[in-house]
């Protein structure tokens, strides 16, 4: 469930609020907690990441809840802060501050409010703005049936859909990252 409040507010406002959050068209919408398999699959990805960059990359994977301050887009949305992410641009000069632009690789994993036809549109209008923001990859990971659609910034509207058995990747964004989609959904 999502829950929007009503008073216009400002990134400031966001800064203030507790749990996950963002801002979107001068207002906040707050996300609510998840459950078991969703943390266990957006755990598994940021490990997987993280792991990767240990050897071969530079950038850093960031776990749920950090914040993403961009330009106002066209929809009015202000910020991200997407279920994991992996960010390769310059730091704020204030490391306590949201992280100014939008992630290069952008993890959205379903919990149970993720599906039906409201959820799903959400979703794509969300896609949308992380590409508007610049984000180059972005995946909606879906905890039912167990794959991954891979839109990117040159085919936003496109979904590569990877199943159990298949390996999937972030590329361009992370160049040369591949994973097993069985690593992913493991317990």
């Amino acid at each position: 469930m999502i829950l929007i409040e009503t008073q216009k507010a400002t990134l400031d406002d966001l800064h203030r609020v507790p749990g996950k959050a963002e801002l979107v068209g001068e207002r906040i919408v707050h996300f609510m907690s998840t459950g078991l398999r969703p943390g266990r699959v957006a755990r598994n990805i940021l490990f997987l990441i993280a792991e990767f960059l240990h050897h071969f990359g530079r950038g850093e994977v960031l776990a749920d809840n950090v914040g993403y301050a961009i330009p106002k887009l066209p929809s009015g949305r202000q910020s991200f802060s997407p279920d994991v992410s992996y960010y390769d641009g310059p730091e704020p000069d204030d490391d306590m501050e949201f992280i100014p632009g939008a992630p290069a690789f952008a993890i959205e994993v379903r919990s149970k409010d993720g599906y039906g036809k409201a959820a799903l549109k959400a979703a794509s209008a969300k896609r949308a703005d992380y590409f508007a923001a610049g984000t180059k990859v972005v995946w909606d990971v879906d905890t039912q049936a167990e794959c991954i659609h891979v839109y990117s910034m040159t085919e936003p509207t496109i979904a590569r859909t990877f199943k159990r058995g298949e390996s999937a990747d972030a590329e361009p964004a992370l160049p040369g990252w591949r994973v097993g989609v069985d690593a992913i959904f493991r317990k």
